[in-house]
């Protein structure tokens, strides 16, 4: 049986929760002769690495994290992470809400809205895709109300569609809790149980993957 390069099997959610990382940024910067800086993004979004590893805290922890690794190949098969500090389009600490990010206008015909974030307001704020929102979690809204039905989420959790297109004009709306997609950075796991429980913490590198 040929092994799917993603599974939407999410790394165990106890141990996420008190892993360490984030968003990294690739910033080429030249430095020109006048004394002033000439700064180029080398790619439009960010990559999101973490460390697992600090949030093992037992050695039931340390033998489900070698369960997963085994399970995915190590860095073969991707699988959702959830980031401790982003993880909704709402604010943090709070619940996703239906009016949390626009995702367009309807013009009548269209049917399909991909999920974003929003970080910053106005022409200089950051628009995240978003390819892996949890099902159950999408809330929308149409020209300000909610509603409760006519859409779904699309299996890869990148986009929601609607049964009927949004009239044009129609402001579409949405909020939802979300994963990161990541595969395992690292092609083996180093496990000393010795060391483990004399305060060694172990490292378990994550990397973000377009899905």
């Amino acid at each position: 049986m040929a092994i799917q390069a993603f599974s939407d099997e999410r790394f165990p959610l106890r141990i996420g929760f008190g892993a360490s990382g984030g968003p990294e940024r690739r910033v080429e910067i030249v430095r020109l002769s006048t004394g002033f800086e000439h700064r180029n993004q080398r790619t439009a979004h960010a990559v999101r690495r973490y460390d697992a590893g600090s949030g093992v805290k037992s050695l039931a922890d340390l033998a489900e994290v070698v369960a997963f690794f085994e399970a995915r190949r190590g860095k073969l098969v991707g699988f959702r992470f959830r980031d401790p500090m982003d993880w909704t389009s709402a604010a943090f600490g709070k619940a996703p809400g239906a009016f949390d990010v626009s995702l367009g206008t309807g013009d009548g015909t269209r049917t399909r809205f991909p999920l974003l974030k929003r970080y910053g307001s106005g022409p200089q704020a950051y628009e995240r895709p978003i390819g892996k929102a949890v099902a159950g979690s999408l809330r929308i809204a149409l020209d300000g109300a909610a509603v409760m039905g006519g859409f779904r989420l699309d299996p890869g959790g990148g986009a929601v569609s609607f049964d009927a297109p949004p009239p044009a004009g129609v402001t579409v709306e949405a909020g939802f809790a979300f994963d990161v997609p990541v595969r395992f950075d690292t092609d083996q796991l180093s496990v000393n149980v010795t060391g483990f429980e004399a305060g060694e913490i172990p490292s378990i590198p994550l990397i973000e993957v377009r899905p």
